[in-house]
């Protein structure tokens, strides 16, 4: 998708106008238009066709995760909230992401990015991995966790692992997150592989993976 057509959908005027700020620094996000509330924002997509919603969840007569429930499947729908208790309403109902106010630029960015890579998946299923002067096809079911040390990531497969010179940031935006989730500065896991949560120990069958305090209660909600 070279364009995305979005829509801020929020209450608050002064939220809305962070978020076109964003909008307008990104040159693949078009805004077609900005809404106090849902029925505002139905209108807008009878006239348009709508990519991507940024749509608040407290809002007054309908709730954003009501509202989403009502949305064509084709458009993306990223939540935003100063409620963090609203998270696991908002990944149930399968939204490409959940940005807690106050939104920084920076993870306004991790969130549109998961919308391309939302796109490319199933229809793209491996990744190229450069290792060296090597390249290795790996499909994203067989990756279980992927480490970093410093400038290197370290990619562990069943049997396998593959050292590459990239940053573990942007794998996180490059990853499919519907597989992929970051629960530590140093680790990004396969979902699939998750057996157990122990204290802040994530397991991976006979592997432990330590969760940081700032992801910890995404991954519980998420994951359990």
């Amino acid at each position: 998708m070279s364009s995305i057509n979005c829509i801020v959908v929020d209450d608050e005027e002064l939220a809305r106008a962070l978020l076109i700020t964003y909008i307008d620094k990104l040159e693949f996000l078009n805004l077609v238009g900005e809404a106090e509330n849902p029925l505002e924002a139905l209108s807008l997509m009878k006239e348009h066709t709508v990519d991507l919603l940024f749509l608040d969840i407290q809002m007054p007569e309908i709730k954003g995760t009501d509202f989403a429930k009502m949305v064509n499947t084709d458009t993306r729908i990223i939540f935003t909230t100063a409620y963090s208790q609203y998270a696991l309403e908002g990944y149930e109902l399968n939204a490409v992401d959940y940005l807690l106010k106050p939104i920084t630029f920076e993870r306004f960015v991790t969130a549109v990015n998961k919308v391309k890579t939302h796109d490319d998946y199933p229809k793209l299923d491996a990744i190229t991995i450069k290792s060296g002067y090597d390249l290795h096809k790996v499909k994203y079911t067989d990756i279980l966790y992927i480490v970093s040390d410093s400038e290197y990531v370290t990619f562990h497969l069943a049997g396998k692992k593959i050292i590459s010179n990239q940053r573990l940031k942007t794998l996180e935006q490059e990853l499919p997150s519907s597989l992929f989730m970051r629960v530590h500065r140093s680790y990004i896991i396969n979902k699939n592989y998750v057996t157990g949560l122990k204290g802040r120990d994530l397991l991976l069958s006979d592997t432990i993976i330590p969760v940081s305090d700032s992801y910890y209660d995404h991954v519980k909600q998420e994951l359990f």
